[in-house]
């Protein structure tokens, strides 16, 4: 894994305990900090405590869904320190893809997806900034 995640904070936001598993498992050794949240309440929480380099955020979440998490981070920062994101999917539908661009998410994902792809879109999102 590219050292392009290495001294990150990188906040894992998924109500799926696998899905946490794997992603959480794919980062081990990566040199990066990791936060996990499983709502989207514990999800804004986590973000104002750990101020994430990175969010991966799923869309559907209980509490307060990925999208509501979404543009909490990304209009209540101040400019030039909001996460990047990078939203995951099981809704293959595109209305939900405009929707999330349309507030500012920086990357895409439909599930299911290789842990690989994901990887490669972080590391390239982290190497910009």
């Amino acid at each position: 894994m590219a050292s392009s995640l290495n001294g990150k904070n990188i906040l894992l936001v998924d109500d799926d305990k696998d899905m946490i598993t794997a992603l959480t498992t794919v980062l081990d050794g990566s040199g990066a900090e990791i936060e996990t949240a499983s709502d989207g309440n514990e999800a804004i929480e986590a973000a104002t405590e750990f101020n994430p380099d990175l969010v991966i955020l799923d869309a559907m979440l209980p509490k307060r869904s990925g999208f509501l998490v979404l543009e909490k981070l990304k209009t209540t920062k101040k400019r030039g320190v909001r996460p990047l994101v990078i939203m995951i999917t099981g809704n293959a539908g595109k209305r939900h893809q405009t929707w999330a661009e349309s507030l500012g998410v920086d990357g895409y994902l439909n599930k299911p997806f290789r842990m690989e792809r994901l990887v490669e879109q972080m590391e390239t999102l982290l190497a910009k900034n």
